[in-house]
């Protein structure tokens, strides 16, 4: 899976930590879909938060879990720095995870497994989880951005967007690591934005304007740009111009 180097990635979302929150409206969406599918009967002592950004799932969890001890980890240390009334943080890598063995209840990470090797992050997260514990995890598979892809690639040749895997690859990867139970539903979410500006600047706004490897150096021209505006309105619906996400939700034990 070919992905931007992780430091590039860490300085956009380093850059994104102060505007983070005011752009999450889909970020929160999923959360709470992560959420509610987790088991009735779960009452997790430990709960990790892996790739936490500002925080907000943290806040979810613990009206979930109000007895849990919640771990706040986060490789940008600016994400960090946004979350309030931090109970335990730590900066540390999804898939170098700064913990010992067999330690939380509850894995959860939403919207981070797209940024890293799957494997990685699924060995790591079976690491920490102690025997019987449980993975909640959400992932973008493909379809998402593909507004995007479509429109830009009548623009220019180069690829604008991630590669996003197709759950499968998830599943099983997640056994090859040792989980078992997996549990795994799609559900598409797209979110509808005034102009084609005001879109790109909510991605640009939670941190996630990597584009691959091939990417364009520089801005658009102003003609590249007006063609990819006018190619963009012919997409608008009456809510506005539309972007989709193709949101996987995940669950497994270990």
């Amino acid at each position: 899976m070919n992905l931007p180097p992780k430091e590039q990635v860490r300085q956009s979302f380093e850059k994104a930590a102060r505007t983070y929150d005011s752009a999450a409206k889909v970020q929160r969406w999923v959360c709470a879909r992560l959420i509610g599918g987790l088991p009735s009967m779960l009452i997790p002592a430990v709960i990790l938060d892996a790739g936490c950004g500002t925080g907000f799932a943290l806040e979810m969890l613990g009206l979930r879990f109000p007895a849990a001890r919640r771990i706040a980890m986060d490789f940008s240390p600016a994400m960090l720095s946004q979350i309030k009334a931090l109970e335990f943080g730590v900066a540390g890598d999804v898939e170098h995870i700064p913990l010992c063995d067999d330690v939380v209840g509850l894995y959860w990470s939403s919207l981070t497994a797209q940024w890293c090797d799957p494997m990685a992050l699924a060995r790591e997260a079976r690491r920490v989880i102690w025997p019987g514990g449980m993975l909640a995890l959400s992932s973008l598979g493909p379809g998402t951005f593909v507004e995007l892809d479509e429109t830009f690639a009548l623009v220019d040749r180069y690829r604008h967007t991630i590669p996003f895997q197709p759950p499968q690859v998830l599943e099983a990867t997640l056994e090859a690591a040792g989980f078992r139970d997996i549990r795994i539903r799609c559900e598409p979410c797209i979110a509808h934005y005034k102009d084609l500006k005001s879109l790109l600047q909510a991605i640009k706004f939670v941190g996630a304007s990597q584009i691959g490897p091939e990417r364009r150096r520089g801005l658009l021209g102003r003609h590249a740009w007006q063609q990819l505006e006018a190619a963009y309105e012919a997409r608008r619906t009456p809510r506005g111009l539309p972007l989709t996400y193709q949101v996987i939700l995940c669950y497994a034990q270990k």
